[in-house]
């Protein structure tokens, strides 16, 4: 961390609880990078499907994100792939938004 700033942060919530947009948040203000887990989960295509990365793939796609000097990583995912996210971060916000809130966000 510099300055008492993190560089790190992994954000992980519900769906519905507000990783996005205190990712991008905090992206605008610390002028730091982020990144979806669910994009690291899956290859996106405008053409056709998007296509599942192998867990190998996966795995070596977020550890590339995580060398970077400064990202922020946001995503419901917990599983084990996802640890060295969790051990590299400077910084790791749970977000517990209320149920009711998360549901008007959802159907919203």
């Amino acid at each position: 961390m510099k300055n008492n700033i993190p560089n790190k942060i992994h954000i992980i919530g519900s769906v519905g609880s507000g990783k996005t947009t205190l990712e991008r948040e905090l992206s605008s203000k610390l002028n730091v990078p982020f990144y979806e887990l669910d994009n690291v989960v899956w290859k996106r295509h405008k053409e056709h499907e998007d296509i599942r990365r192998t867990e190998k793939e996966r795995e070596e796609y977020l550890n590339t994100l995580i060398s970077s000097d400064t990202w922020i990583i946001e995503g419901i995912h917990n599983e084990e792939w996802v640890t060295n996210s969790f051990r590299n971060a400077d910084l790791i916000f749970f977000l517990d938004t209320n149920y009711s809130v998360r549901t008007y966000r959802i159907i919203r």
